[in-house]
């Protein structure tokens, strides 16, 4: 593993979700009303492991710390934090990656569904958790 390529991987997916994280921690406590909700992309990765993500999934077990971290600090701010663990989803990050068949099928396999997911599986759950249907304090008749 170039270090490189570590140093570059947490820079962007923990290093980034921190910066992101507090400066929208930050606005939200300052506002009228406080409070929001804080969704971190996070990996299944970050609870199995992979022999070829040893600088992946590191950052995404971070991230998923992260959100629990921040639920506990900022919750009597009234702002939520969760973590979102999809497994392998196809874009265009990992097209190469999925374009080699055997790699492909090793993903597939290792999927309930018998299929990657896409964007919109993870959207319905970042939309609810974005939502008021998600507060604790809405009353659902």
């Amino acid at each position: 593993m170039p270090l490189e390529v570590w140093e570059r991987t947490r820079q962007v997916n923990l290093d980034g979700s921190f910066y992101i994280t507090q400066a929208v921690a930050r606005q939200m406590k300052e506002q009228t009303p406080q409070g929001g909700s804080i969704i971190g992309i996070s990996s299944i990765s970050a609870l199995v492991g992979g022999a070829q993500q040893v600088h992946y999934t590191p950052t995404k077990a971070g991230i998923l710390s992260l959100m629990q971290s921040t639920a506990v600090a900022l919750g009597k701010y009234n702002i939520r934090a969760n973590a979102i663990l999809p497994g392998t989803i196809a874009t265009d990050i990992n097209k190469e990656n999925l374009s080699d068949a055997k790699k492909r099928e090793g993903m597939v396999k290792r999927t309930c569904l018998g299929r990657l997911g896409n964007p919109d599986d993870i959207a319905g759950p970042v939309v609810f958790l974005a939502s008021d249907l998600a507060n604790e304090e809405v009353k659902l008749k």
